[in-house]
């Protein structure tokens, strides 16, 4: 499955971000920054340093050609260099990529673009906690069945699922915005790591670089400590599965068998080319998929961390196709969870015939509980799985079963058995767990930085 063809808009987007164009821009963006930074070390001249930045433009390469040469020289800098040199007045010529190594390039391009990427999924996991959040507090208080191991257990409210959703995306969204302000670094150690072509100005260039890029300065290069690029992708695959696990809920609800939720509707959405009654939960199935090609990438660039001396062979050279592959990937799982959640129908009154569907047997636990403290635990359970047998191979509900049963009506008043088979009176601490997934949400810092360019 393609990802072009999910037709979403925010892969689009991620797709332009990682595209060729956009990252021989920004290896052009690397070597103006590093010009301008080597002319405010007193390195190279000033003149030097304006004539390379105003050759640094995308549109004056050809970038067909350039990977193309590319392929063969192992790093697209190579063939960049050459033709920027090419661009460059003759006595300025010199300077072009001064002290820097291809992987310099490369690396800072990729924060570059890693950079537009999360800002890009954190304006869409913002966009899914606005509507869970309304979710959460408008279904507070609608009873459905909560479900263990595939089967119904106790009652919950809607509102408490939308919370739980709410919840682990408020946590990925404040990860994406603390990677984006803290995570990115700047990548300058010329050959080997030592800067030693620049010599006692390495250092000073390296921060005035970072300066000029707005990324952070490392404590030293790191063309083979991976770790950042490992953390950054390592929660990428986590935002993709905390899709995928919304997305799983509402396919599950959304069954025929259980019909509690269905997606927004649209012409020719979900429709099947076989049975025209079915309306399809594609986007959720989508963002399952999507969820789960990320997820096959961050092993690739987990596996990339060890990494040979001070040059990968190999190792590094995946990462280009896998970083890319997996921000992709993600921002179509999380396009699709944000149009689920933000259309998301809802439909009270099938979450409340299901929740009767075994004639009370949800409430055995409460009425197990409220045994308990008459009779003792041991007994208590004892009594209602005798019910729960009765209930289940006869039309009588656990209320009728309970008021007949001599022991438990000896030890339970009518009015209690009511009040302790209401499901509405069984919910435990599902409001206060609400109000902290809300309070959460609502106190969290800004994660919405406004795209750079």
């Amino acid at each position: 499955m393609s990802e072009t063809g999910l037709g979403a808009t925010a892969p689009a987007v991620m797709s332009a971000i990682f595209a060729p164009e956009t990252h021989v821009q920004y290896l052009l963006v690397f070597e103006a920054a590093l010009a301008r930074a080597e002319a405010r070390a007193g390195v190279i001249p000033v003149e030097a340093a304006e004539a390379i930045t105003s050759c640094c433009h995308g549109e004056l390469f050809d970038v067909e050609a350039l990977y193309q040469e590319a392929a063969a020289a192992g790093t697209p800098v190579i063939p960049l260099v050459r033709m920027l040199t090419a661009q460059v007045d003759t006595p300025a010529r010199r300077f072009v990529h001064w002290g820097a190594t291809s992987q310099d390039a490369i690396d800072t391009a990729l924060m570059l673009q890693m950079r537009e990427g999360l800002a890009l999924l954190s304006a869409g996991t913002e966009a899914i906690c606005s509507s869970c959040a309304q979710l959460a507090e408008q279904y507070r208080h609608t009873l459905m069945a909560g479900r263990t191991l595939m089967q119904q257990a106790l009652p919950i409210t809607f509102g408490l699922k939308a919370a739980h959703w709410l919840s682990q995306v408020t946590r990925q969204t404040r990860a994406l915005h603390a990677h984006r302000q803290q995570t990115l670094a700047v990548q300058l150690g010329g050959a080997a790591g030592t800067l030693a072509s620049l010599g006692e100005c390495g250092s000073q260039v390296a921060q005035l670089l970072a300066e000029e890029l707005r990324l952070s300065l490392p404590e030293l290069p790191w063309h083979t400590e991976r770790d950042r690029v490992a953390e950054i992708a390592s929660t990428l695959g986590i935002v993709a599965g905390a899709m995928a696990k919304i997305a799983g809920d509402v396919v599950l609800l959304a069954q025929t068998e259980i019909g509690e939720v269905t997606e927004a509707s649209a012409p020719g959405k979900g429709s099947s080319s076989a049975m025209p009654q079915k309306h399809n939960p594609v986007d959720s199935i989508n963002a399952i998929a999507s969820a789960r090609l990320a997820l096959g990438l961050v092993p690739v660039i987990l596996c990339a961390l060890p990494q040979e001396h001070e040059r990968a062979a190999g190792g590094w050279q995946a990462e280009w196709t896998a970083i890319p592959a997996l921000f992709i990937h993600t921002a179509s799982a999380v396009d699709r969870v944000r149009a689920v959640v933000a259309g998301l129908r809802i439909d009270p009154a099938r979450m409340r015939a299901n929740l009767e569907m075994t004639h009370g047997l949800i409430m055995a636990e409460a009425l197990t509980t409220a045994l308990a403290a008459r009779v003792g635990r041991p007994e208590a359970y004892r009594l209602v799985e005798a019910l729960a047998r009765q209930v289940s191979t006869s039309d009588a509900t656990l209320l009728q079963a309970a008021l007949a049963s001599e022991a438990v009506s000896s030890a339970l008043t009518p009015g209690v058995l009511a009040q302790a088979l209401d499901p509405a009176n069984y919910l435990g601490s599902t409001d206060e767990f609400i109000n902290h997934a809300l309070v959460a949400y609502r106190e969290r810092e800004d994660p919405s930085p406004q795209r750079m360019h």
